[in-house]
């Protein structure tokens, strides 16, 4: 009896090192190697536009015993005034977005709250985390009636510690959701994809020993093809312990001792077969310390440039690519989440020839990255800075940084991820500069291993001269930028007289170009939106590509048709982007085979080089 007690006291002590103005704790990577219990299914909801459940009429802060998170049982006394009910209330599925669940709901942004009795029993010698994959956009959680913490972002995982707040038995978790764009937000108000409100990726309940494994990173040594590097960090009251990291098909046992905080760094050499796309290798890795275990499949590769090119595994490469939005690849869209989604998604860029994807304009779930890594297609992810956000605002930057810094810390360990991105198609100016030159070193500091860019924008030296004009350019690893030559700059006739140049000698890649068509919509090359047209855009732009100087790679927008309210023409866009080289119900246009037969012959030619 005394132990235990001894243990929930030291329970509450970590739950209390996280206390704050109602901030996650720090994130728990890979946690599919956890012992977790998964809340995914039906819960309930209730739509909330005033927000009544958490504000009174004086739009003051309820506190949490009036507010919906007491989750009172109004059916157990009748005689008593109530409003609101989770049990009588609709039901709705997580993961899952309410837009494409519920016609009401459609173009609906506000807030929903949802609302899951789970049963649990605690263990007394563990400590309990609430995970998030993920919910768009301002997330409060709360458990048993009281309010236990908040996150915003729409697109990165989050935990809050339950240790000593959950219960054995029924508990009732409460979660107000609010997809409310913001013009401080990261993204701001206006974007070019549909604004999916809800618990987007799944929710799981995470059990781990006092002390546990928290977060580490592992991967080559920058600049190096045979020695690993990296840290572990230990999260709880027993900090210095010794740790090992085994990868038994290497024969690596490499020994190391923790800090008082926890961490500690390590270096050891390594031969093994490099990852590439060619050859997605992965090995078992375990971490072991005195009070926890994780294993994770990790592969080691190196990425760098040279000049003009892209080096992978010290061999200069093409990245053929396409970028992709996270929504389902069938039916009425919605947001993608689950393996299934990224194995179809995934699978038609590799149909089409593609060795990259660009995973925009947020970091996608992690099933995407990590099947990706499994299928061979090397990765750029990004952060939501689009368009234009509040430059000069510290919390806009706060929360572009925490969202950069979630990311990184998710998918550090992913040996397909090549490129951090931090921004797209951005105006120039000296706030912009200093803000994305800050992410960009935060990044760097975070990884030194990989190219980090963001999606720029062409710049006219005349009328057919094009270069790439941003300040940004000296910081980044590539001259990345995104181009429309033939769909808002002109007609396609207009990239036969293109002539690009650049000042700087860094790997080129246009991150997107491209047009928009209907499936199965035909006529003339000349006419708009027609898949004639599409194509003809697109062996025009490629005709263009060849003339680029260091053209390293290409990511056409987009893979897929996708969800926008920007598009609006009645009978051809109907709320779609149809810039997908697949329609939304899977239907490859003209264009696809044009990008295949291309990335085909890419292929051939880098397989003539290395014979």
């Amino acid at each position: 009896m005394k132990r235990t007690i001894t243990t929930v006291a030291a329970g509450l002590a970590c739950l209390c090192m996280y206390a704050g103005e109602d901030l996650p704790a720090p994130q728990i990577i890979n946690i599919a190697a956890r012992n977790t219990v998964s809340l995914d299914g039906v819960w309930k909801s209730i739509v909330d536009p005033y927000e009544n459940g958490y504000y009174d009429y004086r739009l003051k802060p309820l506190k949490d015993g009036s507010s919906y998170f007491a989750d009172k049982d109004f059916d157990a006394d009748r005689t008593k005034l109530y409003e609101y009910n989770f049990n009588t209330d609709r039901d709705i599925l997580v993961p899952g977005d309410w837009n494409t669940q519920r016609p009401q709901l459609y173009y609906y942004e506000g807030t929903v709250w949802y609302r899951k009795i789970f049963r649990y029993s605690p263990s007394p010698d563990k400590r309990t985390f609430i995970y998030f994959g993920a919910a768009n956009y301002e997330t409060v959680v709360g458990l048993n009636g009281r309010k236990i913490g908040k996150h915003t972002g729409g697109y990165t995982p989050f935990n809050f510690e339950i240790t000593g707040q959950v219960r054995k038995g029924d508990n009732s978790l409460v979660v107000k959701v609010d997809n409310k764009r913001r013009p401080e937000g990261v993204p701001t108000v206006n974007s070019d994809w549909w604004n999916y409100g809800g618990i987007t990726r799944s929710v799981e309940i995470v059990e781990v020993p006092m002390t546990f494994i928290r977060d580490y990173f592992l991967q080559l040594k920058k600049g190096s093809s045979n020695v690993a590097a990296g840290w572990v960090r230990l999260d709880g009251e027993q900090a210095e312990q010794s740790v090992t990291v085994e990868i038994p098909e290497l024969g690596i046992a490499h020994k190391v001792r923790t800090d008082a905080q926890g961490y500690a760094a390590f270096e050891f050499r390594i031969r093994p077969e490099l990852w590439s796309p060619e050859n997605p290798r992965l090995y078992d890795v375990k971490i072991t310390s005195e009070t926890d275990s994780v294993s994770d499949r990790i592969g080691f590769r190196t990425i760098s440039t040279k000049g003009t090119d892209i080096l992978l595994n010290g061999k200069k490469i093409y990245c053929r690519g396409v970028s992709i939005h996270e929504e389902k690849p069938y039916g009425l869209g919605g947001r993608a989440w689950s393996e299934e989604h990224a194995r179809t998604l995934l699978g038609w860029a590799k149909e089409m020839g593609c060795n990259f994807v660009r995973l925009a304009h947020y970091p996608h779930n992690e099933n995407m990255v990590r099947v990706a890594e499994e299928m061979g297609l090397m990765v750029w992810s990004e952060i939501p800075v689009y368009w234009t956000i509040h430059w000069d605002d510290p919390d806009t930057y706060a929360n572009a940084e925490a969202q950069l810094v979630d990311m990184v810390t998710r998918d550090k360990n992913r040996a397909n991820v090549v490129v951090w991105s931090v921004a797209n198609e951005t105006p120039h100016g000296p706030s912009r500069l200093k803000f994305l030159s800050s992410l960009i070193a935060r990044t760097r500091e975070m990884d030194p291993t990989r190219l980090v860019s963001a999606a720029m924008e062409k710049d006219y030296i005349s009328g057919t001269k094009v270069t790439v004009k941003d300040d940004l350019a000296d910081v980044v690893d590539l001259i990345s930028f995104n181009q429309y030559i033939g769909w808002y700059d002109g007609s396609p006739e207009k990239c036969d007289r293109m002539e690009w140049t650049f000042d700087i000698k860094k790997p080129v890649f246009i991150t997107e170009f491209g047009g928009g068509a209907v499936y199965g919509r035909h006529g003339d090359a000349g006419e708009r939106f027609t898949e004639e047209y599409m194509e003809d855009l697109y062996r025009r732009s490629i005709e263009m590509f060849k003339r680029i100087p260091g053209l390293a790679g290409t990511t056409p927008w987009v893979l897929k048709d996708f969800r926008s309210p920007r598009r609006q023409i009645v009978g051809i866009q109907d709320d779609y982007n149809r810039k997908g080289l697949i329609s939304d119900q899977g239907g490859r246009k003209k264009a696809f085979y044009v990008m295949k037969e291309w990335y085909e012959e890419i292929k051939a030619e880098e397989e003539l080089r290395t014979e």
